[in-house]
């Protein structure tokens, strides 16, 4: 006769991504993309602040958050943006959907 087999179930360890937990707040996002936002152009010299918004493509890191910074010019369909982290000056590559002008 045989003897029943027992299995032992190993799961797999969760991602821990810089996205993990944040796909669906971003997919429940208050504010959905617009056309005018895709098309809006920024100039250099503009202040702008980091959003996210439902879209991954070129979104940012999500700890530069709300950070207010300065477009220092353009690389392709992108704007490049320097932000101060702490003591150190960053230059982020973000696409427009991801930008809103900040009023001074």
């Amino acid at each position: 006769m045989c003897e029943p087999v027992s299995f032992t179930v190993i799961y797999m360890r969760r991602s821990l991504g810089k996205m993990s937990k944040r796909s669906r707040n971003l997919g429940m996002s208050q504010r959905k993309l617009s056309v005018a936002q895709i098309v809006r152009k920024y100039h250099v010299g503009d202040r702008v602040a980091l959003d996210h918004q439902s879209q991954f493509d070129g979104m940012p890191h999500p700890r530069y958050r709300g950070k207010v910074g300065t477009i220092t010019g353009e690389r392709g369909k992108s704007y490049e943006i320097e932000v101060q982290d702490g003591n150190a000056l960053k230059l982020l590559i973000v696409p427009g959907q991801h930008l809103r002008i900040v009023r001074a």
